[in-house]
Parts: C-alpha cells; sequence; structure tokens
C-alpha cells in the first residue's frame, strides 16, 4: 500500500488531518512534539463510480481502494542538524512514497509562530534540501573516484553533481530541472526532496471565504511542480465523527459539499499515478488500484498472482457505458463489451473480468 507522510511545523494540523482522514485518535494538543512517534492509518479512496455500480449489481459488499498516511512530528528550524525530533523525524520521511505539507493559515494565539503558509513552506523545504545535501556530499567524492576506473557509473556521478548544484541553490530536487532518467540515477539514495509533494493549507473557519486568497501564494510559488489545496481540517475533523448523513447537513450547510478531505485523497491517490479498474457482481463491487500505463495482465496480478500468470483475456467495458447498458448480461447482448488482450493498456474507470487458466 502506498504510503504518505504529513509533514510540517509544530501545530500545524498534522494530527487532526491523520484524524480526519482514517477516523483515528491521535493527539492533536497545542504544543510542540505532541507527536513523538509517528502514527500510521489508512484510509479509503472513496469513488462515486463504484459506489454506482454496487447499487447497480445489489452487491452484498462494497470495497474501496485505500492508502496509507503517516501522522509525522513537527519539524522545526535545524531539523537537518539534530533540532527537534531531528534525524528521528527525518527517517520518519524517508519510509513514506509522497510528502503532504501541512501549512498552517488560521490565527491562533497558543501556538507560536505567524500563520504564513508560505515561510512555513520555505521553513520544510530548506530543512529536507540541507539533509538532501548533506546525504549526497557524503557520496559525490567517492563515485567520481570510482567512476575514474568505472566508466558505466559516469551518469550517475553527472546526476549527483546536478542535483548538488540544484540543492546548495536552495532547490529541492522535485522542484528542480532533473530529467526522469537523471532522477533514477538517484532512487537509491532515498533522497527527501525527491519525493512527488501535496500541499493543504489549514484554515480556519473563519477563513473559509477567504480560501482562494489564503492559498494562491503557495500555489504561485510552487506553479506546476505539486497540488495544493484548501481545508478547515479541524472542521472537517469534527465532521468526519459524526454519522455520514450529519457529515453531510453540516458540510453542506457550510457551503463545502462533500468537503476537501474526499478530492485531497483522490489527489493525493494520482500524484503517485495511481488509478482505478473495477469489478462488479452480486457478491462484491471492488476498487483496484493499478500504476498508470498497466497491462491488463498486470492489472489481473493486482487481484492474485494466478489471474496475472495464467492471463487469457480480459472483458472490459468503461463504467459510465456499462451504467447505461444496466449490467454484465445487457452489455455483452449488445456487444458493448471489449475482448482485451495482453498488450492491451488498462484505462482508469475500466470495468473488467479477466479469464485465466493456471
Amino acid at each position: 500500500m502506498e504510503k504518505f507522510g504529513f509533514v510540517g511545523l509544530p501545530n500545524a494540523g498534522k494530527s487532526s488531518l491523520y484524524n480526519a482522514l482514517t477516523g483515528g485518535s491521535a493527539l492533536a494538543a497545542p504544543y510542540a512534539f505532541a507527536t513523538t512517534d509517528p502514527n500510521v492509518g489508512v484510509a479509503k479512496v472513496l469513488d462515486h463510480r463504484l459506489q454506482l455500480l454496487s447499487t447497480m449489481s445489489q452487491s452484498k459488499n462494497t470495497v474501496h481502494a485505500s492508502v496509507q498516511f503517516t501522522d509525522i512530528g513537527g519539524l522545526v528550524e535545524g531539523a537537518s542538524q539534530g533540532e527537534g525530533l531531528g534525524n528521528q523525524f527525518l527517517a520518519n520521511i524517508r519510509e513514506v512514497d509522497a510528502i503532504v505539507y501541512v501549512l498552517r493559515a488560521f490565527q491562533d494565539p497558543d501556538i507560536p509562530g505567524e500563520p504564513d503558509p508560505l515561510e512555513q513552506l520555505r521553513v520544510l523545504e530548506i530543512e529536507l534540501t540541507l539533509a538532501d545535501l548533506e546525504t549526497l556530499e557524503k557520496q559525490v567524492e567517492k563515485k567520481v573516484k570510482v567512476s575514474r576506473i568505472d566508466k558505466s557509473i559516469a551518469a550517475e556521478v553527472e546526476a549527483i553533481q546536478t542535483a548538488l548544484e540544484a540543492l546548495s541553490n536552495g532547490t529541492p530536487i522535485y522542484r528542480s530541472a532533473l530529467t526522469k532518467e537523471e532522477l533514477s540515477f538517484l532512487s537509491h539514495y532515498f533522497l527527501l526532496t525527491a519525493k512527488p509533494v501535496l500541499a493543504i493549507v489549514n484554515i480556519g473557519e473563519d477563513q473559509l471565504a477567504n480560501s482562494e486568497e489564503l492559498t494562491k501564494p503557495v500555489m504561485l510559488e510552487l506553479q506546476d511542480k505539486a497540488e495544493v489545496i484548501s481545508a478547515c481540517i479541524q472542521l472537517e475533523a469534527e465532521a468526519a465523527e459524526l454519522p455520514p448523513d450529519e457529515q453531510v447537513d453540516l458540510l453542506e450547510g457550510l457551503g463545502l459539499g462533500e468537503g476537501a478531505l474526499p478530492r485531497f485523497v483522490k489527489q493525493a491517490y494520482h500524484i503517485l499515478g495511481l488509478r482505478t479498474f473495477l469489478t462488479t457482481g452480486e457478491k462484491e463491487s471492488r476498487a483496484w488500484t493499478f500504476r498508470q500505463g498497466s497491462t491488463a495482465p498486470q492489472a489481473a496480478g493486482r487481484i492474485h498472482t494466478d489471474f496475472q500468470k495464467g492471463f487469457i483475456r480480459a472483458e472490459t467495458i468503461n463504467w459510465e457505458m456499462l451504467l447505461e447498458c444496466g449490467g454484465w448480461f445487457e452489455a455483452r447482448e449488445s456487444g458493448k463489451v471489449r475482448v482485451e488482450g495482453k498488450d492491451y493498456i488498462v484505462q482508469d474507470g475500466d470495468v473488467m473480468e479477466f479469464r485465466f487458466n493456471v
């Protein structure tokens, strides 16, 4: 399961976000380092397509895709030099697949520091950049010496030097001009700033009307390098504790629709290149996660390795077309179900049935 780590200054709202998404009970306290050991929980990736298919098939069970979130203790200036939780904090970040920056915009007299999302982003990126700089500086001299004998690692050395130049200028790897090929040479160094990023600006309930204005500076800073959304995390954490119908009433009453968090989860899911195919029937309707660009046998392997080993063909149809037909039988009768082979590249929203023989 893919892992996302919440990174932010103390009391930015990481633990409240964790609780809202996972239904957990992480301590959300108004003092620094309330979280010392990371909290780990799982959140559903709610998908309206799955709900509609489940209703159509009158499924007894509905299973959503899911992702794992880790609430990591607050980072402070100087973390790369051991301040705050220091190396423990940085080690926890190395274990996740993507980073979620939680940036505080809400006012709270009990929390030190200005509620300036852009300044918090600067502090977070500087500390992670300094940690990566130290990691590569330890490697470069040794690698240069080896490359004089082993010419096969010349490209890797060049990638390290390019990365060092960016980091030395204060630019995180994910915001640098490094190519995909150069990044591939750096993958085994587990650089913190090479991970995909999603930023969430945490606003107060009294700031809901100004959410775009508060989010805009971060969006302009990050450009197309990261997804940026705003949310009143405390409000949505409180809503998450209510029964589903009361959640809807509260959020819609404030003009928030389904809330920001379902959209946040979907964006987090997508920044790692994750997509969804669906299966549906009377017994179960289910969303399955696959990597964008996967072939039909690879997608089948997400259900069971035997499906991939013995793959014969896949019967597939777009979810909207299946709903229009009213079910698998009707779709087959009308010739809308396609038969795809081993080279078929699975699309997000495909509804599939696999034929295999082991």
